[in-house]
């Protein structure tokens, strides 16, 4: 079993930064099979750590984080009923599934992983995490248009007489970038939100793209790619979401 620095170990299984690692690490705080851990040591990952009172161990599986380029097309699920699954469509030896979802018609990042806490820490709504996208609209972008998107729009889902959403989006960051077009950043993720949103204020979204999820982003990357994430990004990430373990 591949061995790995302590303080990264500790890092990518959330409980605190590497550095703050080193830190509990050197005030004697680590235990590593009941014993002091030194600094710069090297554990596997089935070996006990504790850190004060908590208690990490156990991890045979490499915890794998991809960032995908989905292509218009392509369903974020997991069904293997459907044909043009993400799951199938990346391919990936290790059996991951996407966090969250982007619908079927619009392309960009999505992330990809077989850690279901990470799932959790990035999902939960309340962290108010950040999802940046470039949206392409069927008319001129006004001003009055980007002040309603920041505000707050009302957006409502009935099907034959039952309300399934009445809600007011959560202000947002919006700015224009064309004619028809603009940059938008969230921090919820309603059901196909932005093109609602777009509809409820008499907009028709024709080309949707996201380009990054909290500090993750698709630079450089072509539709139907996929990279693992970097250290330093898995790095950064984990220090986002830290305060928010479930």
């Amino acid at each position: 079993m591949e061995e790995i620095r302590l303080n990264k170990y500790l890092s990518e299984s959330g409980v605190c930064s590497r550095r703050e690692a080193d830190r509990l690490i050197e005030q004697g705080k680590v235990l590593v099979d009941g014993k002091p851990a030194v600094m710069g040591m090297k554990i596997r990952p089935d070996q006990e750590i504790q850190v004060g009172k908590q208690i990490i161990g156990g991890h045979r599986e490499e915890r794998v984080l991809l960032a995908v380029y989905k292509p218009p097309g392509v369903i974020c699920t997991t069904d293997p009923k459907e044909k043009r699954n993400i799951v199938d469509y990346v391919g990936y030896p290790v059996r991951i599934y996407p966090i969250g979802r982007l619908d079927k018609d619009s392309e960009g990042l999505i992330l990809m992983t077989n850690d279901g806490s990470l799932v959790n820490r990035i999902m939960r709504s309340s962290n108010h995490h950040e999802k940046e996208y470039l949206v392409t609209v069927n008319k001129p972008v006004t001003d009055a248009f980007l002040a309603q998107l920041r505000k707050g729009v009302r957006i409502r889902k009935v099907e034959k007489g039952e309300v399934l959403m009445d809600t007011v989006t959560r202000p947002c960051e919006a700015e224009k970038l064309g004619k028809n077009s603009f940059r938008i950043i969230l921090t919820q993720g309603l059901n196909r939100q932005i093109r609602r949103m777009c509809e409820t204020l008499g907009y028709q979204v024709e080309h949707l793209k996201r380009v990054r999820v909290l500090n993750i982003e698709l630079k450089g990357m072509k539709p139907g790619t996929w990279r693992k994430v970097t250290d330093r990004e898995m790095e950064e990430l984990l220090e986002l979401i830290r305060d928010s373990r479930g």
